[in-house]
């Protein structure tokens, strides 16, 4: 009998949407600290929710990640030369 692997899920959260301000609470209940007063805020029933990514960073590491591989492996073929 083989055992059964549990399908892999990725540890990210859930988009929850942008956060705002909660309503101020009274001083004494007030106890906790860091994100108590922060709540999820409401979005229009009507317009779904859209993500305004903005990847150009990544695509100009991958550029300079791509150039610099090349230049190493141009290097190694040069040097090889000078071994023999």
């Amino acid at each position: 009998m083989s055992k059964k692997k549990k399908a892999r899920r990725p540890n990210v959260p859930l988009y929850t949407g942008p956060v705002e301000q909660a309503a101020p609470r009274s001083a004494s209940r007030d106890v906790g600290g860091g994100m108590a007063g922060l709540a999820p805020a409401r979005a229009a029933a009507s317009s779904p929710a859209q993500i305004n990514a903005n990847y150009t960073h990544i695509a100009n590491d991958l550029k300079r990640i791509g150039l610099l591989a090349g230049g190493f492996i141009a290097l190694l073929v040069v040097l090889s030369f000078f071994i023999r």
